[in-house]
């Protein structure tokens, strides 16, 4: 049977454009900002543009790499061992606001585990789950066996603390065993036994309470827990269609607060317009319809089930961050993927596309 040649061009070019439009909006919202506290316009943009290169030529070096090496147990086991042993190495670190999410080499990067903690657990899934699809409905000797790793890494990335991650984490172990042929009774089940503790997260904890009081009354509080939401909406208003003009917005200037990284889609609707937003969000709809494409038509269970996963991360993690900015769901700190500034996170999602770029290549 004829095999395609090359990779998916779409994915690839696609992915190649968000870089490129992500480089700019992180030097645009970020460069008064950081001339004002380090004195350099360009200390951002240097950092991402270098975490771009370094991700670029994994995703390069990954995508000639045949993805059936990742179902061996000599790659699982160390994968898996070594991203729980960086889960746990964080706690002793410093935190930064009073979160544990970074690992810091010195003065010269910082490095987060939880971003490498979505392909491993994709890996893994993919890898666990493939010999057993006859056996998928056993709850005790495959359900019970694969949810494992997913809760230790959720948990784990729940005491940073980092929800919007979890929950991401959370929701491609779902629908990756949704893929696998799960009965729907088993996700039902396990979304009410998760409701209770996520209930306590969110009402339980004052700062999350704050956020969601905030988020079902915008007004209560503009400026104190309400401020972030604030702030993101009168940007995303005030860019109209067409938008105020590349590095022109305003909110940015000591008003947005993460105006480069969590709320840089706020950034990119104040600049850009409607037309600008419509356009990032129209190259996450190509990259996840190639990208579920690339899923369905492979034949080899496992690579179809990281080519699911690996889409799934991307869509699940922009569709996160774009809600919140539109205040469609409360605050979370969570990167737009390949545009916000970052360097885990962009070098990872560029490493994902990689794989994913491979498997494109067994698509008739």
């Amino acid at each position: 049977m004829a095999k395609r040649v090359g990779v998916d061009k779409w994915i690839f070019f696609t992915t190649l454009l968000l870089v490129v439009v992500g480089l700019a909006m992180v030097f645009s919202a970020s460069a008064v900002v950081v001339q004002e506290r380090y004195h350099s316009a360009f200390a951002f943009l240097g950092k991402q543009a270098g975490w771009a290169v370094a991700g670029v030529l994994c995703m390069i070096v990954l995508m000639r790499i045949d993805y059936t090496i990742y179902k061996s147990t000599r790659f699982i086991y160390p994968a898996v061992s070594v991203t729980t042993f960086l889960l746990v190495l964080v706690f002793f670190f410093h935190d930064s606001h009073h979160t544990h999410r970074w690992i810091r080499f010195g003065g010269l990067f910082t490095f987060q585990p939880s971003e490498i903690a979505k392909p491993v657990l994709i890996l893994f899934l993919a890898w666990f789950l493939y010999s057993r699809l006859d056996t998928i409905n056993d709850w005790r000797h495959t359900l019970l066996r694969a949810a494992v790793m997913p809760v230790v890494f959720i948990l784990l990335v729940v005491k940073q603390p980092d929800l919007g991650t979890a929950l991401v984490l959370a929701g491609v172990t779902a629908m990756m065993l949704m893929i696998a042929g799960m009965d729907w009774k088993y996700l039902f089940g396990a979304i009410a036994v998760a409701l209770p503790p996520l209930f306590a997260l969110l009402f339980w904890v004052s700062w999350r309470r704050q956020r969601m009081l905030v988020f079902l009354h915008p007004d209560s509080d503009p400026q104190g827990a309400g401020f972030h939401i604030t702030q993101s909406l009168i940007a995303v208003g005030t860019g109209g269609l067409t938008g105020r003009g590349f590095m022109e917005g305003m909110q940015k200037l000591f008003y947005l607060p993460e105006a480069s990284t969590d709320f840089i889609f706020a950034n990119i609707a104040e600049e850009l317009g409607f037309i600008g937003a419509m356009f990032i969000l129209t190259l996450f709809i190509v990259l996840g319809v190639r990208g579920l494409r690339t899923a369905f038509k492979v034949q080899d269970p496992f690579g179809r089930l990281i080519a699911f996963g690996i889409t799934t991360a991307i869509l699940l993690q922009a569709f996160f961050n774009i809600s919140v900015v539109l205040s469609l769901l409360p605050t979370k700190g969570i990167p737009l993927p390949f545009i916000s500034s970052g360097g885990t996170s962009l070098f990872v999602s560029l490493a994902c596309v990689g794989i994913l770029l491979n498997i494109s290549k067994q698509v008739e």
